[in-house]
């Protein structure tokens, strides 16, 4: 029952959604009306019912609606409902096989090209009819049709829908709709554009085509038809309509995965397929459109609430009782008012922060090729050849090799980074024949990989170089693995695995051991200083210099990093980041001035303003520690401080830190439940909760986060264990991260390869 509480609420903004979307897409796929209410209604029962996410819906959904064209002028509509029930029963074979998570081998870089190709051929086709017109056989077409349709195009039926897309994007910039009290907040934009246009329509008395539902949701059904064509073609047709299917829902149950509250449990995906394919098999069976996961429903879900699989069959239920009753009120919708919704459903599939995020993975090719195979050739041509693409690049990737040649004042430095494979064994010679003959040469092994071609191409260019009077040493971080290949033992090395370098990027990781620390003893600081700058040059420039020449005209971090000045807190090391993948911001007490502050800074704005509108960061993070001596100053009152007036007047911006810790007594909060921290460790902790209230004090900011664009995290540094917690909203309370690994040394002893600063 307290379950029901929220999920009945969260069913009706569900069922909202649903109404209009479900024959918008029905209306592009070519298919009765009647056929988009019918999957809506089977895909909330059925697939809500037992499939194995608890919070998605699933529905007809846009990325079928290519596919369900193609196949209706192809095969007509019964055999395509043939064909739908077909792939039902395949979903259901790979289901019980449990292959779920195979499906998501594919490049998100695909799946996201051909979203947005979908989105592309959904606008060329409905702006046609929200222009009065009739779509074309293809994209192509479509586009060249379309400045003759404009110049043409003066009916109702444009302005209905020119209505309809303007309400659907004036309706989330509404004053105060995002606010909790609003109850505007709960209305989706579908449903008051399409009242809008069905009433301005009406009230106007324009004659423009409308809904026309039967008057069953059943009449005029007949038993499914076999498809009449090849063989092979109706085995594409039901392979691609399970796995565009299957792949989609899966990807949306993988994604709403990461947005369930607390409480609810994580989904079964080889489960869900197996409901997929049975709400694909009634749905064909009733002469339903295909059926899969929809973001937008599921996201509104979430978004309202729910907490469990109720909520999706609930909805299901309200769009039957509509069906049955609301029949006439129905036909009252304008089809360019649906053709409206499409066009702007078909823009949101065009996700720009898809395009960044593969871009960022070096995907855009992926993600290109796919959406103009999409657009130009059809969806499963489009589908292939991204894949192949994508597949291309890996195999590229895999064989991709970096061999640079530095001469020095002693030895020579040969570095070797990447897959040494037999593909790069002319160029590995090519740049090892620029050494001149009887030098000592370096030479260090950074390769995840070494064939044998490659093996015996370095050994034989090694040995041939020292017969001529030279000398050749191999890197020692890898000469074990170097010299148990001359000997032919490749059996795995008996050792613990070596330490990252902590500056390298998360995308660059590269292994090797620190050596070469400068003795700190009798050295003054600006020499220490000096001495690191040298060790730098010595060691780590050469290495770093390919990483740094590729971020110097364009950076393109992961996170808004807000922490403290304390010298004890050193961002890149406790989240093992590197150049490029922070950017920090850094003040004493790890302050954001609220918006609304007397004491206004722009130092603080204009930092997240850069991050979140020019870099397009979408993690901001706030990161406090122990023994802080900014909060150790607010618990004073300040009077440590009264000669430092610069100081005193930027800890007022501590004040609500101050206040949020004064009205919460020791042993009443979910951050220290038994009252044993000191006063000092719990207004650290209470500071960074305050912070990220601080941050949404920013209307701009808290738009972005209520969107899902923006995500706010808390991280707290405890120095005495070195230790990282992470913010846990929900309790209240930070909680641990768990290691990745088991410890492999005991507390407080350096692990192997481990370098021990000698510093007095």
């Amino acid at each position: 029952m307290s379950n029901l509480r929220c999920d009945l609420p969260a069913s009706f903004v569900v069922f909202l959604v649903a109404i209009p979307l479900s024959l918008g897409i029905a209306v592009a796929s070519g298919a009765p009306l009647a056929a988009g209410l019918i999957a809506a209604i089977v895909g909330g029962i059925i697939a809500g019912a037992v499939g194995g996410s608890p919070l998605m819906v699933s529905g007809p959904a846009a990325g079928l609606t290519i596919i369900v064209a193609s196949l209706v002028q192809t095969y007509g509509w019964r055999a395509t409902c043939a064909i739908t029930f077909l792939a039902g029963l395949l979903q259901l074979a790979l289901g019980a096989g449990k292959v779920a998570r195979t499906a998501l081998a594919v490049s998100p870089a695909v799946v996201h090209g051909m979203l947005a190709g979908v989105g592309v051929v959904l606008i060329l086709a409905q702006i046609h009819v929200v222009l009065g017109g009739s779509p074309q056989h293809s994209a192509v077409a479509n586009l060249q049709e379309l400045p003759g349709q404009l110049v043409g195009s003066h009916s109702h039926a444009v302005m209905i829908g020119v209505l309809t897309v303007a309400v659907l994007l004036a309706w989330d910039r509404l004053p105060g709709r995002t606010s909790d009290g609003n109850v505007l907040r709960w209305v989706p934009a579908p449903l008051p554009a399409v009242v809008v246009a069905t009433l301005a329509a009406w009230w106007l008395g324009w004659d423009v085509p409308r809904v026309d539902l039967p008057d069953s949701l059943l009449d005029g059904w007949q038993p499914l038809a076999l498809p009449e064509g090849t063989l092979p073609g109706l085995v594409g047709a039901v392979v691609s309509v399970a796995v565009v299917a299957g792949v989609e829902s899966l990807l949306c149950s993988v994604a709403i995965d990461r947005r369930r509250p607390e409480g609810v449990p994580s989904s079964d995906l080889d489960r869900e397929l197996m409901g997929q394919g049975a709400a694909n098999t009634v749905s064909g069976l009733l002469g339903g459109l295909p059926i899969a996961g929809v973001m937008v429903r599921s996201t509104a879900n979430v978004e309202a609430g729910a907490r469990s699989r109720a909520s999706a069959v609930l909805h299901g239920g309200w769009v039957l009782v509509l069906a049955l009753l609301c029949g006439p009120v129905i036909e009252l919708v304008p089809l360019s008012a649906l053709a409206g919704l499409l066009v702007v459903m078909g823009v949101k599939m065009l996700d720009t922060t898809r395009l960044r995020d593969v871009r960022h993975h070096r995907e855009a090719p992926i993600y290109f090729i796919t959406l103009a195979g999409v657009v130009l050739l059809g969806l499963g041509e489009g589908v292939l050849l991204g894949i192949g693409v994508a597949a291309w690049l890996a195999l590229r990737r895999l064989a991709r090799l970096s061999v640079e040649v530095e001469e020095g004042p002693g030895p020579w430095h040969v570095v070797v980074t990447g897959s040494l494979t037999f593909l790069a064994v002319p160029r590995l010679l090519r740049v090892l024949q620029q050494v001149p003959p009887g030098k000592t040469v370096d030479v260090d092994l950074h390769v995840d990989f070494m064939d044998h071609a490659a093996f015996e191409a370095l050994h034989d260019w090694r040995v041939a170089y020292q017969r001529l009077g030279g000398r050749v040493d191999i890197d020692e971080t890898h000469e074990s693995w170097y010299e148990r290949a001359v000997t032919g033992e490749m059996s795995p090395a008996r050792k613990s695995p070596l330490p990252v370098r902590w500056w390298a990027p998360w995308a660059n990781r590269r292994r090797q051991v620190s050596t070469n620390e400068p003795d700190a003893s009798g050295m003054s600081p600006s020499d220490l200083l000096l001495a690191g700058v040298r060790e730098y040059h010595d060691s780590t420039a050469r290495l770093v210099r390919p990483i740094m020449a590729e971020l110097a005209f364009q950076q393109t971090p992961e996170h808004l990093f807000i922490t403290c000045v304390d010298s004890r807190v050193v961002p890149n090391i406790i989240t093992a980041s590197g150049p490029g993948d922070l950017f920090i911001l850094r003040n004493v007490g790890n302050l954001v001035p609220r918006f609304d502050s007397r004491l206004h800074d722009d130092s603080v704005a204009a930092t997240i303003e850069y991050a979140t509108n020019v870099l397009n960061i979408n993690t901001i993070t706030v990161c406090g520690h122990s023994n802080c001596g900014a909060m150790a100053g607010l618990l004073a009152g300040g009077s440590e401080i009264e000669h430092l007036p610069g100081l005193s007047r930027w800890l007022r911006h501590g004040n609500h830190s101050l206040a949020r810790f004064l009205d919460t007594p020791p042993g009443e909060s979910g951050e220290d439940p038994d009252g044993e921290l000191s006063p000092l460790s719990r207004l650290c902790r209470i500071n960074v909760m305050q912070q990220l209230d601080n941050l949404l004090t920013y209307p701009w900011l808290r738009r972005r986060v209520e969107a899902g664009k923006v995500e706010l995290t808390g991280l707290f540094l405890e120095l005495e264990t070195a230790q990282v917690h992470i913010l846990d909203p929900t309790a209240g309370r930070f909680v641990t991260v768990p290691s990745q690994v088991p410890d492999q040394a005991e507390e407080g002893t350096p692990g192997p390869g481990t370098a021990v600063p000698d510093r007095h």
